[in-house]
């Protein structure tokens, strides 16, 4: 059983250990950089490290909108998202967000922003094409779920700090390969060595702080999922949306894009999901009709979830399994089906 302060804490948690991580991390660049005056270099690599954060923190949403080429939707143009938008935020207690539609024919919708007042929802074409309205409303409960639980703000800030330790990494064994190319010149510089061992280092502080990253990010995707069941009363309509959307994105020819924690489903673990139930599909398919059907589908899924293999990839995975996603819907709606559930236990199934 979960509630809302334990994503909290998660989200203090992920923070505290990436910033412990990466602090011990500069420190002992500092100390083998500049042994003797180490605090100078501590700091200015701090500092610089603190800019990096700010500037994509500040640069971030315009980033995004430039690179999805989403357009603003004005007043009037689209009623009925407009409206059920309007509906879901009212409901949430959130004030209404900037509203976008990204020119893609893959099912998927995202959030970004600085802060909840200036937060944007933006909904793919390919969204609103597949799916139904039904559908289409649990998507946006979902996000509008992240909005509320500040996740893309966490999200933005803590992603700095392995892609900071990842351009250290490739720097520093850039640098040692050309310091070890001008090495007969000088049989005692060491140079590049220590640059080959701050270039490993750098790769292991990039490694640990993104299986944090990741798993905090997993994990805000089921807290998402449960705030929309509750807000739409409907959580078979976010399972329906969820299926269609890791079929579509499966599918799709386009190569994952960037920011993929932002979105509701990540193309390149749909592809993963959907190509290990297709390599077995003899196996699922029980009536040997050539088609998995629902049922069969949802065996595949859960089988293939459970596979050792499967949850060891899942650790650099964005988001969870889409079965354990439906999974955890379905235990909400059997709850809802009770007439017992209340908003104060939306979590309790996570």
């Amino acid at each position: 059983m979960a509630n809302l302060s334990q994503l909290k804490s998660a989200m203090t948690v992920s923070i505290f250990l990436s910033l412990f991580i990466f602090g011990l991390f500069v420190y002992a660049i500092a100390y083998i950089i500049a042994p003797s005056n180490w605090l100078t270099w501590l700091f200015i690599a701090c500092g610089c490290s603190a800019l990096f954060i700010l500037i994509q923190y500040a640069i971030g949403p315009a980033i995004v909108t430039m690179s999805t080429k989403l357009k603003y939707v004005k007043p009037g143009e689209s009623p009925w998202l407009e409206n059920t938008v309007k509906e879901l935020a009212d409901k949430s207690g959130l004030p209404m967000p900037k509203l976008a539609i990204v020119p893609n024919n893959t099912p998927n919708a995202f959030t970004f922003g600085r802060t909840t007042k200036s937060a944007t929802l933006a909904v793919h074409e390919g969204l609103l094409r597949q799916l139904n309205q039904g559908e289409i409303r649990g998507v946006i409960a979902h996000e509008l779920g992240h909005i509320k639980h500040k996740d893309y703000v966490i999200m933005t800030i803590l992603s700095a700090l392995p892609l900071i330790a990842y351009i250290i990494a490739q720097t520093a064994f850039h640098a040692s390969i050309i310091s070890n190319a001008g090495r007969s010149k000088n049989k005692n510089d060491n140079g590049g060595l220590i640059l080959l061992i701050i270039g490993a280092a750098s790769f292991l502080v990039y490694i640990i702080t993104f299986l944090i990253v990741m798993r905090l990010s997993r994990l805000r995707e089921h807290f998402a999922d449960a705030f929309a069941a509750y807000v739409t009363n409907s959580p078979r309509d976010l399972e329906s949306a969820l299926a269609k959307i890791t079929y579509g994105l499966s599918i799709s020819p386009k190569p994952p894009e960037g920011a993929r924690a932002f979105y509701i489903g990540d193309p390149a673990t749909a592809k993963k999901e959907v190509k290990l139930i297709m390599e077995n599909k003899n196996k699922y398919d029980l009536d040997k009709d050539g088609v998995l059907d629902e049922r069969e589908l949802q065996m595949a899924m859960e089988h293939e979830a459970h596979n050792t293999w499967t949850q060891l990839n899942g650790m650099f995975a964005t988001h969870p399994p889409t079965f354990k996603r439906i999974i955890l819907l379905k235990e909400i709606e059997k709850e809802m089906d009770t007439g017992q559930y209340a908003s104060d236990k939306m979590y309790d199934h996570i």
